[in-house]
């Protein structure tokens, strides 16, 4: 069953090496991460599961030990899921969501339960999403998730993908649901406008959603809204 989740933004920029003489701009988003990963930590899981996008379609999953790098941002530095693994993970690596999620625990120095990872793409449906979830609540009597995506990128006139006036309402609705714990909106968001939204989070988003299906006691706080650089960072957290 899922006993809490930590909603956290993954853009490359929040590792401070790869963000280098930026790095100060984002320090308040890393901070609140880590309070995030506090409450993930109280809640005492048996399993913990970053899941955050991936290259392809998925899910796709990675055990613990599975490295990744920050190597195709221009930084020589290389990350690692938990522990070190078995041979299961030769010639296997994050995609950068999961990576920067274990950056964010490598930096925490997370030791509280074994760490999984889970990559989910745009192009999954919501109803595979929630189907992927569920399944992930069922991995361990106290399952935890790291839950790593962005809002829209598309805030500013300088954002990655230029101005969009549906991003901030879409975002502020993003912030609301994730806030809540809402389920049902998480589940109901479309691939379509997140996509021209290039919003990363959707489908992580509803891989959560389908793992708290079966905990309706689990309440939500909002700890982080802001958009630098002209996309939506979110922090959340369930428990």
């Amino acid at each position: 069953m899922l006993v809490a989740a930590a909603v956290c933004p993954c853009p490359p920029l929040l590792v401070p090496e790869v963000a280098a003489g930026a790095a100060p701009e984002l320090d308040t988003a890393r901070a609140v991460c880590t309070d995030a990963l506090g409450v993930l930590a109280a809640a005492r899981p048996d399993l913990l599961v970053v899941v955050g996008p991936g290259g392809g379609a998925g899910p796709e999953s990675y055990p613990e030990g599975t490295p990744g790098t920050f190597r195709g941002f221009g930084v020589d530095m290389d990350v690692r899921l938990g522990r070190a693994g078995d041979e299961g993970t030769a010639g296997r690596e994050l995609p950068y969501g999961p990576a920067i999620g274990a950056w964010l625990l490598s930096r925490t120095g997370w030791a509280d339960a074994p760490v999984e990872a889970l990559a989910v793409g745009e192009d999954l449906t919501p109803e595979r999403c929630a189907e992927a979830g569920e399944a992930l609540a069922r991995r361990a009597e106290r399952v935890a998730l790291l839950v790593m995506g962005d809002a829209s990128a598309c805030r500013t006139l300088k954002a990655p993908g230029y101005l969009d006036e549906r991003a901030a309402p879409y975002d502020a609705e993003l912030a609301r649901a994730l806030g809540a714990a809402d389920t049902g909106a998480l589940r109901a968001l479309d691939a379509g406008p997140a996509r021209e939204l290039k919003v990363s989070g959707r489908a992580p988003w509803q891989v959560l959603a389908g793992a708290a299906a079966g905990n309706p006691r689990l309440s939500g706080t909002l700890l982080y809204d802001d958009a630098p650089y002209g996309v939506g960072y979110l922090v959340a957290t369930w428990s």
